[in-house]
């Protein structure tokens, strides 16, 4: 197929693109290449499929629908795995028309050219933010999601009713993936694994933020990316589906593990914890499981190690990560 994959450049994006182009498809990536972090690290994600064939690159924004509707006018697009995002929920705080520009007007400005050029397969990146301050545990996808509680978590949610809209009015079929706290090699700096290792292996005091014992659902980068391309297929209808581990992982044993493999002692300053943070993720994986034949196979200590092998040999590289 042609797909085309937004926010391609980025941490899960180039991960897909490179699965997706090793099993045969043509990929158009789209990606800003915005400041949010270095982007010199896109670049090197990048780096192995940059050259391939069946790859082709545009550096330009979602909001611009000028070059969008070039980029759907050149290409006959089979199928949109839309991951761009401007993300981090502390960040929305501070810039919420920021977070709805791009993740509300973004969206709706592709499933616009979905429209006009006859594309009707569409996959969207979601985010456990959504569940807000739910106290079921774990969170399921009949689940009430009406009270996020950060503005990019509302952002999220607001987009899949987008989806919804399109997929009741113009019959694209849509799988909604809800991701919970992915990681993994490549994984953006700005995110407690890869901050925590770089301070750590750095003699840097790390911010808790409360009292060590919030939790989250970390999922592994390999398990996600298998699961999307081995399903492209069955994007039918509108579907809502949790990709979790279902193993949600205190903050102070994360810690603890990142110390045992680094061997090294973490530097601890505690911290208020933060308006828009949630205390604790986790996935119900029912639907996952049954639908796709979703099945998480890394472990949080397994996943933190080729992490940390990972930044060992790429993270210090020519301050990519500084």
């Amino acid at each position: 197929m042609n797909i085309l994959v937004t926010g391609g450049a980025g941490f899960i994006g180039s991960h897909l693109c490179e699965k997706l182009i090793s099993s045969g498809h043509k990929i158009i990536c789209i990606d800003n290449f915005n400041d949010f972090y270095n982007p010199r690290i896109k670049e090197r994600n990048l780096e192995r499929i940059k050259a391939s064939k069946h790859f082709t690159l545009y550096k330009e924004d979602i909001l611009n629908k000028l070059k969008l509707n070039e980029l759907f006018s050149n290409h006959k697009i089979d199928l949109v795995i839309h991951l761009a995002a401007r993300a981090g929920v502390r960040p929305s705080l501070s810039n919420a028309e920021l977070y709805e520009a791009v993740n509300v007007q973004g969206t709706i400005n592709l499933l616009e050219n979905c429209r006009n050029y006859n594309v009707d397969k569409f996959i969207f990146a979601s985010s456990s933010s959504v569940y807000g301050g739910n106290r079921k545990i774990p969170f399921s996808e009949e689940d009430n999601v009406d009270c996020p509680i950060s503005p990019y978590a509302a952002t999220k949610k607001a987009a899949e009713l987008i989806c919804y809209t399109y997929h009741h009015l113009y019959n694209i079929s849509f799988f909604c993936y809800r991701f919970f706290t992915v990681y993994g090699p490549r994984q953006r700096p700005e995110m407690a694994i890869c901050k925590f290792t770089k301070n750590i292996l750095g003699k840097k005091p790390i911010d808790i933020y409360g009292n060590g014992t919030s939790s989250r659902d970390y999922t592994y980068i390999d398990d996600i990316i298998l699961t999307i391309t081995e399903n492209l297929d069955k994007v039918k209808g509108f579907e809502v589906i949790n990709l979790g581990n279902s193993k949600p992982v205190k903050l102070s044993l994360l810690i603890n593990l990142i110390e045992k493999i680094t061997n090294r002692e973490a530097v601890l300053k505690y911290m208020d914890f933060q308006p828009g943070d949630v205390f604790t993720t986790c996935a119900d994986i029912r639907k996952a499981k049954k639908i796709l034949k979703y099945r998480p196979q890394t472990q949080i200590e397994a996943g933190l190690e080729k992490f940390i092998t990972w930044y060992k040999q790429v993270g210090t590289e020519g301050n990519l990560y500084e």
